[in-house]
């Protein structure tokens, strides 16, 4: 087996992942990093991820490894496509299904049309105000360390676009809807701004991100596979 071989991860490499529904970023990260030490002999490389993807959702990520890592930030500032579910005519309390229920409303006022128009209103710019139930740091810690205390704390909008809003379905009380939008954008805000714009409530009950800039997920790994070839290669 040739240095080179063994060497590849440290000298850079950009990968797509699928991160499975419930894993963190961190947890993918950690996982891709054990695999390269244990399965080519690395006793330390770097590796980082290009923007992280709630437990609760699946999708692309990218990953960077050894000098590759330095290109994180453009990564970053890349638009994001998202496929999200959003059940209508209740609340929770962090915007998606970490949290029970709290609230309950009508959604018979609610139609195809209306819906086709309030989401049209979303598109450009705009404020969006932060989940609570998110890593945004406040005095040193995480907001939803706050949040799960039941302790709340006040966060400042941040300023967000969408550049392309369609809806795929509409099934009373879900419907589905194709986003494209800038870094920062919480589709767990677009859930709770979603629903008072409708007049009525409403929550995330699922989300995949699509795509990162030019990179989709049809193109990525599964963690699985990324196992099996990097275990080939020490065979090589």
């Amino acid at each position: 087996m040739s240095s080179e071989k063994l060497t590849v991860f440290e000298e850079g490499q950009v990968l797509l992942f699928n991160k499975p529904l419930y894993w963190t970023s961190f947890d993918l990260v950690n996982k891709v990093r054990i695999i390269i030490r244990s399965s080519l002999g690395i006793k330390k490389i770097k590796v980082g991820h290009a923007g992280t993807l709630d437990p609760l959702a699946s999708g692309l990520m990218i990953i960077c490894t050894g000098r590759a890592t330095k290109k994180i930030d453009e990564f970053r500032d890349l638009d994001k496509e998202y496929v999200a579910t959003f059940h209508l005519g209740a609340t929770t309390p962090s915007f998606d299904l970490e949290t029970e229920t709290d609230n309950q409303y009508p959604t018979d006022h609610i139609t195809q049309e209306k819906v086709l128009e309030v989401l049209k209103s979303f598109l450009g710019e705009q404020k969006q105000l932060p989940p609570m139930y998110s890593a945004k740091l406040i005095s040193g810690k995480r907001a939803y360390e706050f949040a799960r205390q039941g302790i709340h704390k006040e966060l400042t909008p941040v300023t967000v676009s969408f550049r392309e809003i369609e809806m795929l379905s509409y099934d009373i009380p879900e419907i589905k809807i194709r986003m494209v939008c800038s870094k920062g954008t919480y589709i767990r805000s677009f859930a709770r701004d979603l629903g008072l714009a409708l007049n009525s409530g409403s929550y995330l009950s699922s989300l995949e991100r699509t795509a990162i800039g030019q990179y989709r997920v049809e193109g990525a790994n599964i963690i699985e596979k990324f196992q099996e070839y990097v275990e080939q290669m020490k065979q090589i």
